[in-house]
């Protein structure tokens, strides 16, 4: 796992480059899908925050009794994060996107927000994330909306009778990102039906249309690595080296906002490059969900079957074989074969339809308290399918000029939108 997170940081830091934006209005500056999805906001353009909030880490037991393999001995729990309020006050889920925990920035940034306005908050991680499949999926086989909605409205649950007697909660919001965008849309489905919540408004944040289309355009990107998605240990040490080589002449002494800046202003990456840098970020978060899923069903899929990893066996063969296999490796040689088993006659393009919000559209266009924040230049959704958010949700769409996938999410304008919702 430690592998993987180093990966990942690594592909982060590896910054692309564009020209400045043309003034139309709108002030954030990164004009490319690609470069502002790898870059997001510039340190200078986020907002300041108060350094002090009343936080807590909540460890929750979700699923008593669940037996957790050796090899995950350090998960004691779901790991949610609670920023509270002296006051009575509303009180904010926030749902991350893929693969990303309870304290990912770019959801830190949100939170923060959300508390200087007054708000009560509660950070959630994503159900891809091996942490969430570990101790709250019941299934532990993430992906299926309405099922990963269920584990999160369990989650919530569980959150909230840990701290309702510490706090004051005058009503319940909900707001998840890109995934948990989706993600959110079913949770408020569900709970029309709980009535825990009786959530009061849902913002969905760039959310993808259909899973298996959004998916399949980053799958795309792979294949602009050189040489294709087989070649990608090679491109990624390219990536590394041109990294450390401007690192390293740079005459920098630390790796903070101005050099990261200052390698987007060098043009050292072409859009082909950064294209397949986010392909490969989303490949090394695939691996480690299909990893932590496979271990904590026994399904054979990378790991032998009945073989029971130790604390002390090392993952790093695991780790290579999984970053290998694919988004349609996933669905079709794991995902779709357990669903199907689950569900006799189920046809993979039934499935595929279920995992999108057209099979919950005739919900989403009747109920007022849906919004929905994105860009027009959001390479995981297709003209039409900016068109269709437009037609469902109307005045309650509202679509930026650039901001990539959630490039834009920590400028001040969207931020402020953001709380602006909730009012």
């Amino acid at each position: 796992m430690m592998h993987l997170r180093m990966l990942f940081i690594t592909c982060l830091l590896l910054l692309p480059v564009s020209s400045m934006a043309a003034d139309d209005g709108y002030g954030y500056p990164i004009p490319g899908s690609y470069e502002a999805t790898i870059l997001g906001t510039p340190a200078s353009l986020i907002p300041k925050f108060p350094a002090k909030m009343r936080t807590r880490q909540l460890v929750l037991d979700v699923i008593p009794d669940r037996q957790i393999p050796p090899v995950f001995f350090y998960d004691t729990g779901l790991r949610c994060t609670f920023a509270y309020q002296e006051q009575k006050a509303p009180l904010v889920f926030l749902i991350a996107g893929a693969g990303s925990s309870d304290r990912a920035p770019k959801l830190l940034t949100m939170m923060k927000a959300f508390y200087q306005a007054g708000f009560h908050v509660i950070t959630l991680p994503s159900p891809s994330l091996a942490n969430f499949i570990i101790s709250a999926s019941q299934s532990s086989v993430p992906g299926d909306l309405t099922e990963d909605a269920a584990d999160l409205y369990r989650v919530m649950e569980t959150a909230w009778k840990q701290v309702e007697s510490d706090i004051e909660v005058s009503s319940f919001h909900l707001c998840g990102y890109s995934l948990g965008a989706s993600q959110a849309a079913f949770v408020a489905k569900l709970d029309e039906e709980r009535r825990v919540f009786n959530f009061h408004k849902v913002l969905m944040i760039n959310p993808p249309v259909s899973l298996y289309n959004s998916a399949t355009r980053i799958e795309e990107l792979v294949k602009q690595i050189p040489g294709g998605s087989k070649k990608q240990g090679i491109f990624f040490n390219k990536m590394l080296a041109k990294f450390s080589q401007y690192y390293r002449y740079g005459n920098f002494v630390a790796i903070n906002d101005d050099f990261l800046y200052s390698i987007y202003t060098e043009r050292l990456f072409s859009r082909e490059e950064t294209a397949g840098l986010i392909g490969l970020t989303f490949r090394i978060n695939l691996a480690g969900m299909i990893f932590s899923s496979d271990v904590m069903t026994n399904g054979g899929y990378v790991v032998p079957k009945n073989r029971l990893l130790s604390a002390t066996d090392s993952l790093f063969d695991y780790f290579l074989v999984s970053t290998h296999l694919s988004f349609f490796d996933y669905l079709n040689e794991y995902f779709y074969p357990y669903f199907q088993k689950r569900r006799p006659g189920l046809t993979k393009e039934a499935l595929i339809e279920s995992e999108s919000l057209r099979s919950i559209e005739g919900y989403l266009k009747s109920s007022a308290k849906f919004g929905v924040m994105t860009n027009e230049n959001d390479f995981i959704l297709t003209k039409a399918e900016l068109d269709y958010l437009r037609q469902v949700f109307g005045e309650r769409t509202k679509i930026y000029p650039r901001g990539g996938h959630l490039g834009n999410l920590e400028y001040q304008e969207n931020l402020d939108y953001m709380v602006a919702f909730f009012k």
